[in-house]
């Protein structure tokens, strides 16, 4: 299926899943960047976004991408047409995508393919603003990153410990997983489904607890992960892939003093999203030119069997990343 100057191919939800599909090419505003993709990484919310979806408006997926630069937006700052750059966004599922200039970095000329830059804006986006903005994690503290074996979850155990985490500790259900984990930084890797694994985080932290927690998980495990926090701990809910409700144990949340935050992406504004990726590269910057801060890429798959590679998501056998090549 060949594309025009004013068409191009994409990903498109439809009432049978993911359908390759003709589409307008977008056109950049005046802040944006229209960038040439050439690969996609896959996240949860690619999967949600596709369920509601289904029955109303056709959208494309895809909030993580890399390419060149085709054509800058008067007002955008730092970037010309040719330049490879890595993305936050909607719309990455597709030959071309737009994007706030804010929402873009430079690829490193070093070190970081088109696949892995694909995989890195979104984690390092979230994970720095959990766990350095909202969990004022500093040098010597203990962490716990819940659902630690995603890619999101995989950043985090490595900026904890970057960052001079005395203990990281991560969560995974998938026992080969948890074996993997201690390759990313973490020093003690727990199955959260098990009974008394809060129990095992206050041991393994001298009885003290952690005090940072960033929860990808959610549900019900929100009261053990109460119990698994140090007095004046702080736990930052990102994800809620366990459940969106469940009781909560006020009077844990009360006696230990825990700063409890929510954060997502869907309600902030552009100058915080800005303000966010500016924080992570003045912060994180060295480290991903050199190598340090990276995924590992479970599976590449073309833009044609983009369905499949939902599915393989799905299925909750991956590790790390997931990548679609445009």
């Amino acid at each position: 299926m060949a594309s025009t100057a004013a068409t191009m191919r994409a990903a498109v939800t439809g009432e049978s899943g993911l359908e390759i599909r003709q589409v307008p090419r977008p056109a950049p505003k005046p802040n944006e960047l229209l960038v040439r993709v050439r690969c996609c990484g896959l996240n949860r919310a690619d999967l949600l976004r596709a369920a509601r979806a289904k029955g109303s408006d056709a959208t494309i997926p895809g909030l993580d991408w890399s390419g060149e630069v085709a054509e800058v937006g008067a007002e955008v700052q730092g970037f010309k047409p040719g330049d490879r750059v890595m993305c936050s966004g909607a719309g990455g599922y597709a030959e071309y995508a737009v994007t706030d200039w804010g929402r873009a970095l430079p690829i490193p000329a070093k070190n970081v393919s088109d696949e892995q830059a694909a995989t890195l804006m979104v984690a390092l986006q979230t994970m720095h603003d959990a766990l350095i903005t909202n969990g004022r994690m500093t040098q010597g503290e203990n962490v716990l990153i819940q659902g630690a074996a995603s890619g999101v979850g995989l950043m985090g155990l490595q900026i904890a410990k970057l960052k001079g985490a005395k203990l990281v500790i991560g969560s995974s259900r998938n026992p080969s997983h948890r074996a993997r984990l201690k390759d990313f930084g973490t020093d003690l890797a727990i199955d959260s489904t098990a009974a008394g694994w809060a129990e095992e985080v206050v041991k393994a932290t001298g009885g003290r607890g952690v005090d940072v927690i960033v929860d990808q998980v959610s549900g019900n495990l929100v009261n053990q992960s109460l119990q698994a926090t140090a007095v004046r701990g702080r736990i930052v809910n990102v994800g809620r892939l366990g459940g969106n409700a469940a009781e909560f144990d006020f009077g844990t949340h009360a006696l230990k003093r825990i700063t409890y935050v929510g954060v997502t992406f869907r309600t902030r504004s552009l100058d915080e999203v800005r303000e966010i990726t500016r924080k992570m590269r003045g912060d994180l910057w060295d480290a991903v030119e050199s190598g340090k801060l990276s995924l590992p890429i479970d599976r590449t798959f073309p833009l044609v069997e983009a369905e499949s590679a939902q599915a393989h998501m799905r299925a909750n056998a991956h590790f790390g990343k997931i990548v679609l090549r445009i």
